[in-house]
């Protein structure tokens, strides 16, 4: 078969037209509905539209010609602006996928990029087109922004990635090791991990040493106990600011090309890293990553909640934070790892006078638990696919009575133990009490993420380990926990 890439030609206009529709109805069909996208492309690709492309000096584009017929083509745009140019459009026919066909477009806008002496080469892909990513990920590309795109009358999450045409932090030379499931154990592949990085990355090696001077005193609060953690090395983390504006002026530390030098991980699913956390709350602290700089999100996410609690077993729990409830990096989707028997919840929840069966949804229980000074849910079963359905469904139940269009402020701790599934849920209101927030002496560094909702309170400032009492613990719980009778609704409406 012969291949030729070559500069795009007027003539060439009803092969892009072709071209584009019959990849939009391969690729896109299964969650873009097809009359959205005749709508955009009657829009967008008219003759007239793409014949102003040709007019257009920032615009470029290149055909894939296999035996004399246009298999595929690219697009590319500068925006001089940003100074930064763009592959608008790469699609093939759908039967000339897998031939190495988009590969060969890629390095001739490599090289176009390379003429017009700039550094990066950027390109958008819908969330939802998982081979795309794929590719583009195996090319070199990492994805730091999602934005919305919408086409007709739907609207998808996007992702906005580059890659560096001159330089580049490949993927394999942050894998320490591959994760495949039925081939070896998943937490040994992690202490693995932390052994070797303790040994190869200094920061890594000096955040454990810390933990070892870290100070724990245990708390009684009536109805209830917790324990508190005296951990200066979690000050940054503590003291974060949120917020959209905070994301986009600082550099994403979980972001492949940020990660400090010396830091490599397990490659999982083929969508995330799991890494060594340097500021350790316990031993064994895990970050799971995902490789693209997507948004913080559990709705979309929960599958693979549920997957990692199966992949790291019994003696592990599986931690989430909501993006505006204590989750470090709000808009990179990340998870925590960590071995089980960590946080006071974790003994307080076999309580059996503390737990109370409030409905069961298709053969899951969801349970309150009382005198905790706090909201919490958990949703118990035996099937992960039903424990993530009805999970799915309070969710939603969530956000309607909130009247919220955003996530609901949610922290989570998933166990599997005994062939059963176990997801416990704190709905939350605030993200830090006001204490947190005065001035002086009377101010209070505590920031609740999952682990200090589980009872394990992180004071990063000696004071506050030392004078915090457990009335004043009650009252944080109380003001940061979503209310009694909210959390009532919101089962009451459940099923």
């Amino acid at each position: 078969m012969g291949m030729v890439i070559r500069s795009w030609q007027k003539s060439d206009l009803p092969s892009v037209r072709r071209i584009t529709w019959e990849a939009w109805v391969s690729t896109y069909k299964s969650f873009i509905p097809e009359k959205d996208l005749k709508i955009y492309f009657d829009d967008h690709y008219t003759e007239e539209s793409l014949l102003g492309m040709f007019a257009d000096p920032s615009v470029d584009g290149f055909i894939a010609e296999t035996d004399g017929q246009a298999v595929g083509y690219e697009r590319l745009y500068f925006n001089r602006d940003e100074n930064r140019l763009y592959v608008s459009s790469l699609y093939l026919l759908p039967k000339f996928e897998g031939q190495g066909i988009g590969s060969r477009l890629l390095e001739t806008a490599g090289g176009y990029a390379t003429e017009k002496d700039l550094d990066e080469l950027w390109i958008g892909v819908m969330v939802k087109n998982g081979r795309a990513l794929d590719f583009y990920r195996r090319a070199g590309f990492q994805f730091i922004r999602e934005e919305p795109f919408t086409m007709g009358k739907t609207t998808v999450r996007h992702l906005i990635g580059y890659k560096r045409i001159r330089e580049t932090i490949p993927l394999y030379r942050k894998t320490y090791t591959v994760f495949e499931a039925g081939r070896g154990s998943l937490p040994g592949l992690c202490l693995e991990l932390l052994s070797e990085q303790k040994k190869t990355w200094r920061e890594l090696r000096e955040g454990y040493e810390a933990l070892k001077g870290v100070q724990e005193r245990d708390l009684f609060c009536g109805r209830f106990s917790v324990r508190l953690q005296y951990n200066p090395g979690r000050i940054k983390s503590t003291l974060a600011e949120a917020g959209e504006r905070k994301e986009k002026e600082r550099q994403c530390f979980l972001c492949l090309d940020h990660l400090p030098e010396g830091q490599k991980g397990i490659l999982y699913q083929n969508d995330y890293l799991i890494l060594c956390n340097p500021m350790p709350i316990f031993p064994g602290h895990f970050i799971v990553s995902h490789l693209d700089h997507r948004h913080q999100a559990i709705d979309e996410s929960i599958d693979l909640f549920l997957q990692l609690m199966d992949d790291f077993g019994s003696e592990w729990t599986v931690l989430y934070n909501g993006p505006r409830c204590g989750a470090s990096a709000p808009d990179h989707l990340h998870f925590h790892a960590n071995p089980s028997g960590q946080m006071p919840i974790e003994k307080e929840m076999l309580r059996e006078n503390g737990i109370s069966l409030t409905k069961e949804i298709g053969g899951v229980l969801l349970h309150r638990l009382r005198n905790l000074g706090r909201e919490v849910l958990l949703l118990e079963g035996d099937d992960p696919m039903a424990v993530g359905s009805v999970f799915k469904a309070f969710l939603t139940v969530l956000k309607s009575v909130l009247l919220s269009e955003e996530e609901p402020m949610i922290n989570m701790a998933g166990f599997r133990k005994e062939g059963k599934w176990s997801l416990l849920v704190f709905p939350r209101r605030r993200h830090r009490p006001e204490a947190f927030f005065s001035e002086g002496d009377a101010r209070v560094v505590v920031s609740p993420g999952v682990i200090d909702m589980g009872g394990l309170l992180i004071t990063p400032m000696r004071k506050d380990f030392a004078r915090l009492s457990g009335g004043d613990v009650e009252k944080i719980y109380r003001e940061v926990s979503l209310e009694e009778m909210t959390v009532g609704n919101v089962i009451a409406a459940l099923g």
